[in-house]
């Protein structure tokens, strides 16, 4: 087989790690890295047996694909020549700033024929993904996401840089719209929000509760997801599911709940999300989260943005 070239766009926090799993998988092989610091591209690039370039442009026509890991609201600047050329673009998330950039790379994908994936992660963790494949018809979904602080992201807020996973996940769980969304937030320790809650309410019925925060002294991860018969939770960060059923009783006695611990395995979520991607890259399966998956999830996000802001300025 011959090996997949990729490049990497932006290696910082993260882009370091999508350049190390590049490298690694096998069938591909990584050509080069590029980051506005010229330092940190050569010495990714060292560690990688890669090559150190100067500007994403330089990348055209030496890769069958692409990551891109830069701040977000350079997203689309960074994408559309290489969706335009047809190289297929994996872009994390939020895949954009607004929609209307969302739409730009989508229609470029559209035009070329270029695979648009978006890198929401947690959806290949296995815990989750095992969640995901024993959900039926959910009823209720608990998010709570908590990180310590971090100088990092502080691009953007605590929705898009957070909850944007659990809003992907529960979106993808419920299969339905969104009928209505309420939700609070403050700003601790930046200019922007830095820990919300939503309460989201879907048209089938579904209810959603999501808390995130990037202050909290303890990081948690969890998914809880509520049926008519038992209900499923996944610890993310830890990578386990335990899985609670309602169990009929004998004649005369009341049902007890009955607990499996689900063996979901420990393979490094980005990794998965790689190989997946450079598998739809060959035609082998298609992407799970595409750009319009991406965009479903960014225009929740930012509605959910706006209601906590203005919940902020009624209270000024």
């Amino acid at each position: 087989m011959t090996p997949l070239r990729a490049g990497v766009v932006g290696v910082g926090h993260l882009g370091q790690h999508h350049a190390r799993l590049w490298a690694e998988l096998p069938g591909c092989r990584l050509v080069a890295v590029v980051d506005a610091d010229p330092g940190r591209a050569r010495a990714i690039a060292a560690r990688t047996g890669a090559e150190a370039l100067d500007a994403a442009h330089a990348l055209l026509g030496r890769v069958d694909a692409v990551s891109i890991a830069v701040p977000t609201e350079a997203h689309r600047d960074v994408a559309l020549p290489f969706l335009e050329a047809g190289v297929p673009v994996l872009v994390e998330k939020p895949m954009a700033a607004t929609l209307d950039e969302a739409d730009a790379m989508i229609h470029a994908a559209a035009r070329s024929g270029a695979l648009l994936g978006v890198g929401h992660t947690e959806r290949f963790n296995p815990a989750v993904a095992e969640l995901a494949r024993r959900v039926k018809r959910p009823r209720f979904i608990e998010c709570h996401r908590l990180g310590s602080f971090a100088p990092r992201s502080l691009d953007i807020d605590v929705v898009l840089d957070l909850m944007i996973h659990d809003l992907d996940i529960a979106l993808s769980l419920v299969g339905g719209p969104i009928r209505s969304a309420d939700a609070v937030g403050v700003a601790a320790l930046t200019r922007r929000v830095d820990i919300a809650n939503a309460r989201l309410v879907f048209e089938t019925g579904c209810v959603a509760n999501l808390t995130a925060s990037r202050i909290s002294a303890a990081k948690t991860r969890k998914i809880r997801v509520f049926e008519r018969d038992g209900y499923l939770s996944a610890d993310c960060a830890a990578g386990t599911l335990e899985h609670y059923r309602l169990a009929e009783g004998a004649a005369g006695e009341r049902p007890t709940i009955a607990q499996e611990t689900v063996s979901v395995g420990s393979e490094e979520p980005l990794r998965r999300e790689l190989a997946a991607f450079a598998a739809a890259v060959r035609g082998e399966a298609p992407f799970p989260v595409g750009g319009s998956e991406g965009r479903r999830a960014l225009a929740a996000a930012l509605e959910i943005a706006r209601t906590v802001a203005g919940t902020i300025e009624a209270g000024e």
